[in-house]
């Protein structure tokens, strides 16, 4: 057993393991399959394949080296399927070396008289072996690529793509009849952004950026989050013609940047999460909605999620807030009451959503500062990032970040 990680901060978590993911501590979205955790790396590119049957004891396995010039910062694992992203790496782009001018500009105009020199699309590798994966499948796109996607096995995923022509992201439902040959069949976007079609942004462009950062799937309902473009519901019952039941935005006067949806659906509540996207909160302080959507055409918001205060993060450096929601896949841990998000520079966070109207932190735990930096930005500080969680249904939680490797760990709460 490995000699515990002394923590800035925990309540109700406890150490059990740690990997560097054989030497590339850089993580971003962790799928657990099988014993093993998928690991996509955000300046690595490729992703890591680490063995985690014996929590305690990680050991990588695997690494999958992305094209040249890609990034493959998000996957799914299901059904012994492995679907990756393949997109420009976009912070490798001069363009986008200053954070602000990421999350602050059209990516897809920024891009329209580029050279592409980059793979997009997506991949779909077999992982029946699982610490062997395998490509079967690749479906290329026409555009920057996909970003993220959503599947937890049979024949339909969801993606967030920016094709030719649009100004950012946009939803795109994918039929996985054939593993082999993923095909887009279905496709919805804010009008204004596409371009192509002569749209002009409603939004001022300059300032709000529109585009999709990914949607989860209950039922025949997306629920999508677009940064600054809010919250969409859309009906998926025709996979081809997603139709829109309702978009709701809250910035301004709030400052966008919504980034992680998770529906309840028997509860009749969704969680959805503002991302922190500037250093030291620049960019205002990002809260983590509860919503009752008892009329899908009408969300309420009820309450926020309690902001950690057990240290002054607004003042530590990096990014302060919200990131990820552990998502209740099938086979994970599954709850209507708990959610686990990623906090960035606060670390993992568990809250008790028991009262929708009172919610309350139930469980933290804060990584020590990062020893090694694999953030190839210029002039990024010296602090933990907590990128994204898995929770697996023993409670065991998965945490990667972009500079200090995966934590796992155990929650204690209830």
């Amino acid at each position: 057993m490995q000699s515990p990680i002394q923590p800035d901060h925990a309540s109700n978590f406890s150490f059990l393991g740690y990997s560097d993911q054989g030497g590339r501590g850089d993580g971003l979205q962790v799928m657990v399959n099988r014993g093993h955790a998928y690991v996509a790396h955000m300046f690595s590119n490729g992703f890591s394949v680490i063995d985690v049957r014996d929590p305690r004891t990680p050991e990588p396995r695997t690494y999958v080296a992305a094209p040249p010039g890609t990034w493959n910062l998000h996957l799914q694992a299901a059904d012994d399927l492995l679907l990756v992203v393949n997109a420009a790496n976009l912070f490798a782009t001069d363009a986008f070396a200053d954070e602000a001018n990421y999350y602050g500009k059209s990516v897809g105009e920024v891009f329209a008289n580029r050279p592409i020199d980059y793979t997009a699309g997506l991949r779909v590798f077999d992982i029946s072996r699982p610490d062997e994966p395998r490509e079967i499948g690749f479906t290329p796109v026409d555009g920057v690529g996909l970003h993220r996607i959503w599947y937890t096995g049979g024949r339909w995923a969801y993606a967030s793509v920016l094709l030719t022509g649009f100004t950012d992201y946009t939803f795109i439902t994918i039929d996985m009849a054939d593993p082999s040959h993923p095909q887009m069949v279905g496709q919805w976007w804010i009008p204004g952004q596409n371009l192509a079609a002569g749209e002009t942004p409603t939004w001022d462009a300059k300032r709000w950026r529109y585009g999709l950062h990914h949607a989860l799937v209950a039922g025949d309902t997306a629920y999508g989050a677009w940064r600054d473009g809010g919250l969409t519901i859309l009906d998926v019952s025709d996979r081809a013609k997603p139709e829109l039941i309702v978009h709701k935005n809250w910035s301004p006067p709030f400052e966008g940047g919504t980034h992680s949806p998770l529906p309840l659906p028997d509860r009749d509540l969704l969680v959805v999460a503002d991302e922190g996207i500037a250093d030291n909160a620049e960019d205002g302080i990002k809260r983590t909605w509860i919503f009752d959507i008892r009329d899908p055409a009408n969300p309420i918001s009820l309450s926020t999620l309690p902001i950690p205060d057990d240290a002054d993060y607004v003042a530590k450096g990096g990014h302060f807030g919200p990131h990820n929601l552990h998502e209740n896949r099938p086979g994970s841990f599954v709850s209507s009451t708990t959610i686990f998000a990623t906090q960035q520079n606060a670390g993992l966070r568990a809250y008790d959503i028991s009262d929708p109207f009172a919610p309350r932190e139930s469980g933290a735990w804060v990584p020590p500062q990062p020893e090694t930096m694999f953030d190839v930005r210029p002039n990024r500080p010296r602090v933990i990032q907590s990128a994204d969680v898995f929770v697996d249904a023993n409670g065991v939680a998965y945490m990667t970040d972009y500079n200090a490797g995966l934590y796992i760990l155990q929650f204690d709460g209830e």
